[in-house]
């Protein structure tokens, strides 16, 4: 999987899925691929961060990570995403980036990305499940592949059993309320399974310049 191409994309105030993106990116790594983790901008008020002490801390951590750009996806061959619940729906941020792939998806690059999804919410049924489906709408339109981790593996039991993704339950100050190592291990699996679809439809895509 060396020369699979893999963009992280996730959306976060209080550092929950900056932490999921950053153990995705681990797994990616471990198995050898190119790995880009971008951050979506933030477009509430400036003062709605520098009040909280959870959201300058994360700030202040990820000072350094690039925010998302068109070309980190057009580079891609997969995509994982992951998001906050905002009313069981993804955040006003990813969703307005979503907006700005017009471009990309009207020249047909973004059809065959794989795409996987995770996310968070405050509450157990507070729309961790609505807001993968919602972000896997807008995939279809894009012509993607989704890959679901479905219950590939043991460890997705014990993470919550989520088959749309990988999903956690948070409090107020974004601290994972479930076994954190298991939960790391089970998003590695869901980016082992995201990179290894990906590898296969590369696969394909030369197979079919060679004929």
């Amino acid at each position: 999987m060396s020369k699979t191409k893999l963009t992280i994309i996730y959306s976060s105030t209080t550092g929950t899925n900056y932490q999921l993106a950053k153990w995705a990116e681990e797994g990616a790594l471990e198995l050898g691929a190119e790995v880009r983790v971008r951050k979506v901008p933030h477009i509430r008020p400036p003062h709605d961060i520098d009040t909280d002490p959870s959201k300058i801390a994360l700030a202040e951590a990820t000072r350094d990570v690039a925010e998302i750009a068109l070309e980190d996806l057009d580079w891609a061959d997969a995509i994982i995403f992951s998001t906050p619940a905002r009313y069981g729906v993804m955040t006003a941020e990813v969703k307005d980036f979503l907006e700005k792939t017009g471009g990309l998806w009207a020249e047909g690059k973004l059809v065959n990305k794989v795409v996987s999804g995770m996310a968070s919410a405050q509450n157990t049924h507070g729309g961790q499940e609505a807001v993968l489906l919602s972000l896997y709408t807008a995939m279809y339109h894009w012509g993607a592949i989704i890959a679901a981790p479905g219950y590939t593996n043991p460890v997705l039991f014990s993470s919550g059993g989520n088959p749309y993704g990988i999903t956690v339950t948070t409090t107020a100050d974004g601290t994972i309320i479930e076994d954190k190592e298991i939960i790391r291990n089970a998003v590695k699996h869901q980016a082992k399974r995201t990179l290894t679809i990906a590898g296969a439809i590369q696969q394909l895509k030369k197979i079919e310049t060679v004929k």
